[in-house]
């Protein structure tokens, strides 16, 4: 049966890499055919963009193509270029305030340096586009038909392409308020940047690996590292685990025929939801400190006070947050369960006690697949939110570092706190970005193979 299993998740890959492979293949080859088919027309768009629009006398885009390279050519001369060059040399006069320097800034040069990379991008996307029109105009004219006048190309965009006038803006939105920003942050993981050079405003260098290194191999930061991802990668799974089974088991109880008042259960969960999570936080952390509530409760009953959340807390303080954790998040993924079962089909569970199932049997086999697989979405983005739930330990444990064997950490911090630490607190930028990086590494490829090897995946037409 295992072997099975393997075999199919193994048949999945297989499958996604063969299409691949057969989409580059198909690619290719109408490249090809593009090569052999095009006129002399059709080349002159490859020297100079829109002169094939304007040679089949389709003379408004094909000035529009003609100003979009005049203008590129202009930016790249005047300042494009230059911005282009210190991307990679981070700069190369460093500044000198007592001198009077101004000097680069490593920094700056690195955004201009991207900002000119995905201008060159868009400028290639146009070119394309430019060449792949003149071919599109050939074969028009080739089949006896007359090229596409200027008008009725606006109106395609209106209309059968109105998705492409739509999406244009917010595509080049996106590309400069998020992707661009995470492409910097990418790239300080592979740079010094930190530290003295902060301080100094000295110019940056490239390290390459030296950052990744220096968190896997011996020295300061690799120990840290080590506890710190196991830990986490632990938090994620315990913390998504114990907040889905929580919501489902909530669920199922509520819509059990025996509870009365299912409008007030329902409702009285949402109240710890409602209230602002770092309140909520605030709230614990007061009532489990050494001498809070709970441990004067404790105090009065005979026992000694227990620590919480302090320096050496330790596991304490692990427990804790799994569970103030679980009070957050339980009730709204009760209200998602809820709805989720409400659509279920009874005859299924009247079906399977005709057969004998008993009640765990018939969530085992009927209940927790169907859940799963409306869910599995939602159980991705419970494990990456927890995997970088930097809110739950800061705000219960604040600053306070532990001494043993954690470098600017505590033993309960995730490696989204750590990083806080290195990279706010200590100047750590360059460390901080390549642990950014190890996170999204990490995340993306659990989240991409749960989802893959998921029913929700493998198994849709069963469930309509």
């Amino acid at each position: 049966m295992m072997e099975n299993v393997v075999e199919k998740r193994e048949n999945i890959f297989v499958k996604k890499f063969n299409e691949k492979k057969e989409a580059i293949k198909d690619k290719w080859q109408k490249f090809k055919e593009f090569l052999i088919h095009s006129n002399g027309k059709t080349m002159a768009s490859f020297g100079v963009m829109g002169l094939g629009q304007i040679l089949y006398k389709k003379y408004a885009k094909g000035i529009i193509y003609l100003l979009v390279q005049i203008l590129a050519i202009v930016y790249f001369v005047l300042k494009g270029g230059r911005d282009f060059v210190k991307l990679f040399t981070l700069g190369d006069v460093e500044p000198n305030p007592i001198l009077g320097i101004e000097g680069d800034n490593s920094v700056v040069c690195l955004i201009l340096g991207v900002m000119t990379l995905f201008i060159l991008l868009l400028y290639i996307a146009i070119y394309v586009s430019n060449v792949r029109d003149a071919y599109q105009t050939q074969l028009r004219v080739e089949a006896g038909l007359k090229p596409k006048t200027f008008g009725e190309e606006v109106k395609e965009l209106l209309n059968q392409k109105f998705y492409i006038t739509v999406l244009f803006l917010p595509v080049i939105g996106v590309a400069i308020f998020n992707v661009l920003p995470i492409v910097v942050m990418i790239l300080i993981a592979f740079t010094n940047y930190g530290g003295r050079i902060v301080d100094t405003n000295s110019l940056v260098d490239w390290v390459g690996f030296q950052n990744f290194s220096e968190l896997v191999t011996l020295g300061q930061f690799a120990s840290t590292f080590g506890k710190i991802l196991g830990w986490n990668i632990l938090w994620a799974v315990m913390s998504t685990a114990l907040n889905y089974f929580g919501s489902l088991a909530l669920a199922l109880l509520i819509n059990k025929k025996i509870v009365k008042g299912k409008l007030f259960w329902r409702a009285f969960p949402i109240i710890a939801y409602a209230v602002p999570g770092f309140i909520t936080l605030l709230g614990f952390k007061y009532m489990f400190s050494f001498g809070g509530p709970i441990n004067q409760l404790i105090q009065e009953s005979g026992g000694k006070a227990i620590d919480f959340l302090s320096i050496d807390a330790g596991w304490n303080a692990r427990w804790l947050g799994l569970i103030i954790n679980a009070w957050i998040a339980v009730p709204s993924g009760m209200l998602l369960a809820t709805g989720i079962l409400s659509n279920m089909r009874t005859d299924l569970y009247e079906v399977a006690s005709m057969h004998g199932a008993k009640p765990f049997r018939q969530f085992r086999s009927i209940t927790l697949p169907y859940v799963v697989f409306a869910t599995t979405p939602v159980i991705i983005n419970q494990f990456i939110g927890n995997f970088n739930n930097f809110g739950i330990f800061y705000f219960l444990r604040g600053s306070s570092l532990t001494t043993d064997g954690y470098f600017l950490a505590s033993n309960t911090d995730l490696l989204i706190n750590w990083l806080y630490n290195l990279s706010i607190d200590n100047n750590y930028y360059s460390i901080g970005a390549a642990i950014s990086l190890i996170i999204f590494i990490i995340t993306s490829i659990i989240s991409l193979a749960v989802y893959v090897l998921s029913p929700a995946y493998r198994q849709e037409d069963t469930y309509k």
